[in-house]
């Protein structure tokens, strides 16, 4: 067996550019970039592997490891999990920096390769710089602070180790079940080390993603369901678009007459103007999916971890008749809630149970009820967005946006108003390239995304909308952005502080405090304010500010023929919100404060009175 004397830094580099993924029959580089700030944890053995491989793993350099983290999770979503980011940082500090990107990589199910310096492992220096000692343990570091929000977690202490950590570490990566983030550390002493690798480890190996097939049992037991149903539904969640099944649900849907809506993460898995598209479901979504929901018998919940924001805290399905089925090639997720469980990717789910239904259709006046509901819908969603006198409303910056965008377009928002009103008032008009980050609800994935979407999709405009909370708390991968030469547009809505958070502190019958700038504890009567025109132009972007949607429109218009990074600043009206009647459970104090309190607390229980316990 012929070997090769490489350092552990080295293999493990020349390892990562030998992994290629079949992608629509061609083979591409499996991990497609990677985000690297260097420090004395990493610089010393990782930087010259990389810098020597960089034709083949192209390294970014970003301003905060957090949000490079960030950048590489919206790489991969904008791959729909066929290519992976690294995230490299050094110890410490700029390890535990990461740690938040890692939950938004675990809970959204998406790919994300986390690297970071460690101590050592000799011990001899301790304690080094930046160690965080432990004294009942020397075995722990802070990164140890990744084991819950990792897939696969190791650490390197011996060069060997590297020929089984790192084939577990892609199957984790690529397998549509554990598929998640990953974190190697990589104490500083070994990295260094030498071993004799066999030359065989680092051939080329071309992988492909897995699309598990269903148990013919479980799609008969679906099909004699659905045959049964007087009102079955689809629920479609981002497992559709995981597995490229977008074309299949069109196709079920079309063939059978079964009325679809979507979650969050499933949105633009059909047009908004395809007739069986009922719109978005649950707190957030709109009320024409909710009466679907509210209304069926059999629920085809596809690729979906039913989270409480789809299901409005589980109250949306109200029927007492109902049955869930839950396809999903997780089988946590699958077994869920009492479900009839199909585990399988979601394409050929949906292509083995149209065969084996044949010629069957839900009933017309269905199909009839589904239409005419979304129509409603749209009809409010075209009365929200429609500019008026006055600060817009985030409905009118989305409505602008919709106008605005190009086939290939990525929106993309997180956290903060902009989610529910990105999704209450978004006609999808081509399918996916819609980046809403709600599973983890992460202010300051914005701007770090657009700059991962567009070096991912650098042909296509990324859209990132972003409010002043949120841009505030991670905005330095806008200079990213600019420095790598990728255009972003960022569309800033300014409204004064956490403007959503502050909606509900009030609904719930408690006084503003401490989320708009006006109620927040401060130096004197005058509140100051960010000049975020100014700051974007200090980190190289062009901007303006508009307070008009005529003014955002003619903005949208300059910033698509610009070639460098926009920012487009935009003050909206912090008390102006799109309503959807579904029930969200928060945990309210069981002793009321006043008689609006009171109020709020017997509408909860109301609510909580229609919560879905068992089968």
């Amino acid at each position: 067996m012929k070997t090769v004397t490489l350092t552990v830094a080295e293999a493990l580099m020349r390892f990562l550019g030998a992994q290629q993924i079949e992608i629509d029959a061609r083979a591409e580089s499996l991990f497609g970039c990677v985000f690297a700030i260097f420090g004395h944890g990493n610089v010393t053995c990782l930087s010259q592997p990389l810098h020597d491989g960089r034709d083949s793993l192209p390294v970014w350099r970003g301003q905060n490891e957090q949000s490079m983290a960030l950048a590489a999770v919206a790489y991969a979503k904008a791959h729909q999990r066929r290519r992976i980011g690294i995230a490299l940082a050094s110890i410490g500090p700029g390890a535990t920096n990461m740690v938040t990107a890692a939950g938004v990589a675990h809970t959204n199910r998406l790919p994300l390769l986390l690297l970071a310096g460690d101590v050592h492992v000799g011990r001899l220096p301790d304690p080094v710089l930046q160690q965080a000692e432990h004294f009942h343990d020397p075995s722990i570091t802070v990164n140890d602070a990744f084991k819950p929000v990792v897939r696969y977690w190791d650490r390197v202490v011996t060069p060997s180790q590297l020929l089984q950590t790192l084939p577990q570490m892609v199957s984790t990566l690529i397998d549509p079940e554990t598929c998640g983030p990953v974190f190697i550390g990589l104490p500083q002493d070994v990295q260094g080390q030498v071993y004799d690798y066999p030359e065989a480890f680092f051939a080329t190996r071309i992988h492909r993603i897995a699309r598990p097939e269903p148990e013919p049992r479980a799609i008969d037991e679906v099909a004699a369901l659905l045959r049964r149903a007087k009102r079955p539904l689809i629920v479609s969640g981002g497992g559709v678009h995981h597995a490229l099944a977008t074309q299949s649900l069109e196709r079920f849907a079309r063939t059978h007459g079964v009325p679809v809506v979507e979650t969050i993460a499933g949105r633009a898995a059909l047009l908004q103007s395809h007739p069986l598209n009922a719109g978005p479901i649950g707190v957030t979504g709109s009320d024409s999916a909710n009466q679907m929901a509210g209304d069926a018998d059999v629920v085809l919940a596809i690729g979906t971890r039913l989270q409480d924001f789809s299901t409005g805290s589980w109250t949306v399905f109200r029927n007492p008749e109902l049955t869930l089925v839950s396809i999903n090639v997780c089988r946590h997720d699958a077994v869920k809630h009492f479900a009839v469980p199909v585990r399988a990717d979601a394409g050929a789910a949906l292509d083995r149970l149209h065969a084996t239904l044949g010629t069957w259709r839900a009933d017309d006046s269905w199909q009839a009820l589904a239409l005419a509901r979304s129509v409603v819908w749209k009809a409010t969603v075209a009365e929200r967005t429609r500019p008026a006198p006055g600060l817009p409303s985030y409905a009118q910056v989305v409505g602008a946006v919709n106008r605005d965008i190009q086939p290939g377009d990525t929106v993309i928002t997180a956290a903060g108003g902009l989610p529910a009103e990105l999704n209450m008032n978004w006609l999808s008009p081509q399918i996916g390239c819609f980046d809403i980050e709600f599973g983890y609800s992460c202010m300051g994935y914005e701007v770090a995304a657009g700059w991962g979407v567009k070096i991912a999709r650098p042909a296509h405009e990324a859209m990132v909308l972003v409010g002043d909370g949120s841009y505030l708390m991670q905005n330095a991968d806008l200079y990213s952005a600019v420095l790598g030469g990728q255009k972003i547009t960022v569309v800033l809505c300014d409204n004064g502080g956490y403007a959503v958070i502050d909606k509900l502190q009030r609904n719930v019958g408690n006084d503003s405090f401490n989320n708009l700038l006006t109620d927040c504890r401060r130096a004197g009567p005058e509140v100051p304010r960010v000049d975020f025109v100014k700051h974007a132009q200090a980190l190289g972007a062009s901007a303006e500010k508009v307070d008009t949607v005529a003014g955002l429109e003619q903005a949208l218009a300059r910033a698509r023929r610009a070639t460098g990074c926009v920012v487009i600043v935009v003050d909206t009206d912090p008390g102006r919100w799109s309503e959807c009647d579904c029930w969200w459970d928060v945990g309210l104090p069981a002793q009321p404060h006043s008689a609006e309190h009171q109020r709020a607390v017997d509408d909860w229980n109301q609510g909580r009175a229609l919560q879905r316990r068992g089968v």
